[in-house]
């Protein structure tokens, strides 16, 4: 069970459509095991004094002198470790690390602590009084939580330490590591670089300082990382060093051919599926060999018959730095592995920028995007196209507002003038120039979202990063600004947008590469620090570095075909859901930018308008596993009508999902996590009037609501739907909103995503679920009559549960007519 995929399960159709009147005018619970008090007690007292005991003997065994020592923490399977208590600042007792392991079928969580010899006592008096004492208010014993949420205490070995996957530790062989230091009392880099010289081991000059930590790279093997642990009192945790660009760029063109060449045979191109990402750019040089066998001639094209057809900006060809990661994605780490490569789409390319210096016209910017995707469209009818766009302008852009470039855009999605539906996935645009990162992120807070980047129904892309490392020995004493997870110090934002007007921008981010900071306030842009992609000239060179946001789009670009290749039945307003649906903020983002110990609703939304969704997923967007489930609707609604020359909402769609309600009430308590997100594609209001009003801008809008824990089905549709109450007054019921993270600030914008995080057994009778319309210009400006037209939307809903050796997969696939779900090979 574990580790297998499957399908998403697609659902044939709303369970019914009931006539609709909005009747609205205008934590998760921590699992510990259950306890026996003194043997519990006694337990963790003994396992404590032979950790410590053992710890001590082995410094003794090797001669070394410490201030303290690691022990590890570790929580039952299954349940939670309440690892923040195991933290005491002022005694100087430090949480280093916590991870997730398997155990067996379900996860175990684990915690590294550093604690000084002089305060042994302190976690020994914790047990004392959790076996000895009551709290005076609860009548509990003292520190229960703590205490009965520990499994057991131990001595620490390499493996408390890695935070990458296990089998990443390196053997005899030395590889490059990111060892993160304990900043807490400073001067670590000092102390651990003296260790390194001692233990004869290679360490690259520079280090990063981040609060709280500091990073070196080393050079180690298995052994020598095992000695600092048992020579240190700084380390954090251990990191597989990330690869730089700068090992490739330095090679002459010869041998990056020869690279090129290698990567390219282990590549399978199968482009059955019909799927093609079009750039729209500067045009694209495809005579490079890792795009002639996904780029002919006959799908380059131009606006402009004089511009040619070819990449001719001088210093930087965009339009094929785009190319090479909208084919391979992140490039770097397909040449630093061996797996084969599996590409089933191919490449447009339409030139839409005239040759440098010249520039378009702002009011050509919509017409020229729009005849852009009309030639390619013309040249090849049947494709299942992504239309990607990393052009924008700062220079008109107005708090969310739109523009007539991004109301175009919002047009050409919807297919306002065709009735052809288009997936769009455009660029935020970059924050850009010295003065800029230097605030970073206060920066990033106030600069916008760019033109077109605001538009309701294109998918939105900002930046984040992992790329902190710098091996340049001339730049030794630069460091990166942004740390790894962190916002991109390139990534635009919506946090000065008038709240609850405009949509939540950027939608997600992928990697867009670091700048960094040196000697005096010094800014450099380091190839270190960026990604790596085609470059436009193969007689000069096969590759070029690539950043910032221009990357970040031309990744999702790559994500999006990956999906629709795997699901060829997915309309475009699916493909943009399953990106978003499967989103996560890093650790980094949410400490950075959000109350992380007493998260309000607010805080999540100020999150999203900095880092949109977070991260996405592409293993979650395309499987399922038997622990997770994912089921998808695609649907077509007509939100309004006319009644006696009233023009009013017309219908809502109910679905009865097809829940494990049986695996989910066995689960009981257990915290478990849904997640829901509805997608669909407004139409921009006519002309520029009412634009100002977000109701007069989008045609219409969609809204989705579940019925709570013993809410029936009667009561949850008078609740949400007035037209359905038989005496006018509403059953008093009230749905599950008190679990949502985001609740209603998810409500702007043409796409709203939110989890729902609470027990098994109340999601177990929480398997109804409603899309209904809200009002837009369709209605309001019933002159124009549109009033009567049906719009196409798309609902996805997941569970997923911490336990393994739990199958929610297959009682929903028997429901739906799978009988025999089958798993599908990556």
């Amino acid at each position: 069970m574990a580790g297998e995929q499957y399908r998403h399960i697609f659902l044939n159709a709303p369970t019914k459509a009931i006539e609709f009147t909005n009747p609205r005018k205008g934590s998760s619970d921590f699992r510990i095991p259950q306890r026996v008090r003194v043997n519990h007690s006694i337990f963790l007292r003994d396992s404590f004094l032979k950790a410590w005991k053992e710890t001590e003997q082995r410094y003794t065994q090797i001669h070394v002198e410490r201030e303290g020592v690691y022990l590890g923490f570790a929580g039952e399977p299954g349940f939670d470790l309440a690892f923040q208590s195991l933290e005491r600042v002022s005694s100087d007792i430090r949480l280093l690390n916590v991870r997730r392991i398997a155990s067996g079928e379900t996860e175990r969580i684990q915690a590294t602590v550093y604690i000084p010899i002089n305060k042994r006592s302190y976690f020994l008096n914790k047990i004392k009084a959790y076996a000895e004492e009551l709290n005076r208010r609860s009548n509990k014993p003292k520190n229960k939580k703590l205490i009965e949420s520990v499994s057991e205490i131990h001595r620490v070995v390499l493996e408390s330490f890695w935070c990458d996957e296990l089998e990443k530790i390196p053997g005899e062989t030395p590889g490059w590591i990111e060892v993160w230091l304990n900043e807490a009392k400073g001067d670590s880099t000092r102390r651990f670089v003296e260790l390194a010289n001692r233990l004869g081991i290679n360490i690259a000059e520079g280090f990063l300082k981040f609060p709280e930590r500091a990073v070196v790279l080393i050079c180690a093997n298995r052994s020598q990382l095992e000695r600092i642990i048992e020579s240190s009192d700084d380390i954090a945790e251990f990191r597989l060093a990330k690869a730089v660009a700068t090992y490739l760029l330095e090679l002459d063109n010869q041998q990056q051919l020869q690279v090129a060449r290698n990567l390219l045979n282990r590549c399978l191109f199968n482009n059955t599926s019909g799927v093609a990402i079009c750039i729209l750019d500067t045009g694209v040089n495809n005579g490079h060999i890792l795009l002639a066998p996904i780029l002919h001639n006959g799908d380059l094209h131009t606006v402009r018959a004089e511009w040619g057809i070819n990449d001719d900006q001088p210093n930087r060809a965009h339009g094929t730095l785009m190319a090479g990661t909208a084919v391979y994605g992140d490039l770097l780490t397909l040449l630093n592995n061996d797996d084969p490569i599996d590409i089933q789409h191919c490449l447009e390319s339409v030139k839409i920028l005239p040759p440098h210096p010249a520039q378009n016209p702002r009011e050509l910017w919509g017409y020229l995007t729009a005849q852009g995707i009309s030639l390619a469209e013309i040249h090849s009818p049947k494709r299942k196209r992504i239309i990607c766009m990393a052009i924008t302008s700062s220079d008109s852009i107005d708090r969310g507002r739109p523009s007539s470039w991004s109301a175009e855009i919002d047009a050409l999605s919807s297919g306002y003038s065709d009735d052809i539906h288009r997936l769009l996935i455009v660029s935020g645009g970059n924050v850009i120039g010295a003065e800029y990162w230097r605030r970073y992120p206060e920066a990033n807070l106030t600069s916008e979202i760019q033109d077109p980047g605001q538009s309701w129904n294109a998918l939105t892309i900002g930046a984040y990063t992992t790329k902190i490392n710098i091996v340049d020995q001339s730049l030794k004493a630069f460091s990166a600004i942004a740390p790894s997870g962190g916002l991109s110090p390139y990534s635009t934002t919506s946090s000065v947008w008038p709240e609850n007007k405009w949509p939540l921008k950027p939608d997600v981010l992928f990697e867009g590469g670091n700048v960094a900071k040196g000697p005096n306030d010094s800014i450099i842009n380091s190839d270190d620090l960026g990604l790596l992609s085609t470059h436009s000239d193969p007689q000069i060179a096969q590759f070029s570095v690539f950043g910032q946001t221009s990357a970040a789009t031309a990744q999702a670009s790559w994500m999006a075909a990956k999906i629709y290749a795997r699901y060829p039945e997915s309309w475009p307003e699916t493909i943009r859901a399953l990106i978003v649906h499967t989103a996560e903020w890093t650790d980094e983002m949410k400490s950075r930018f959000m109350n992380v110990t007493n998260p309000t609703k607010r805080d999540y939304v100020r999150l999203i308008r900095i880092c949109g969704y977070g991260v996405p997923n592409l293993e979650r967007a395309l499987y399922c596993a038997s622990n997770s489930l994912t089921l998808i609707a695609q649907a077509e609604l007509q939100p309004f009508n006319k009644k006696k020359n009233v023009y009013i909402t017309n219908a809502m769609h109910l679905y009865r999902l097809p829940w494990p309600k049986e695996v989910l009430a066995e689960l009981g308590e257990t915290p478990i996590e849904m997640r829901v997100t509805l997608s669909y594609f407004i139409e921009p209001g006519p002309g520029e009037i009412g634009w100002d009003n977000r109701y007069r801008y989008a045609s219409h809008a969609f809204r989705f609501e579940m019925n709570g824990p013993g809410e029936s089905e009667k009561q949850f549709v008078e609740r949400i739907n007035s037209q359905a109450r038989q005496d006018g007054l509403s059953p008093g019921t009230v749905g599950p909103r008190d679990r949502w993270l985001i609740g209603e600030a998810r409500n702007v914008g043409s796409i709203h995503s939110d989890k729902w995080k609470g027990r098994a057994i109340d999601l177990s009778n929480s398997n109804k679920i409603a899309v209904y319309p809200a009002v837009g210009w369709w209605r309001e400006r019933n002159s124009l009559h549109r009033w009567n037209r049906k719009s196409r939307y798309s609902l996805i809903i997941s569970i997923n549960t911490p336990r393994q050796d739990i199958d929610i997969y297959t009682p929903v696939a028997i429901q739906v007519g799978l009988a025999i779900p089958i798993p599908i090979s990556s």
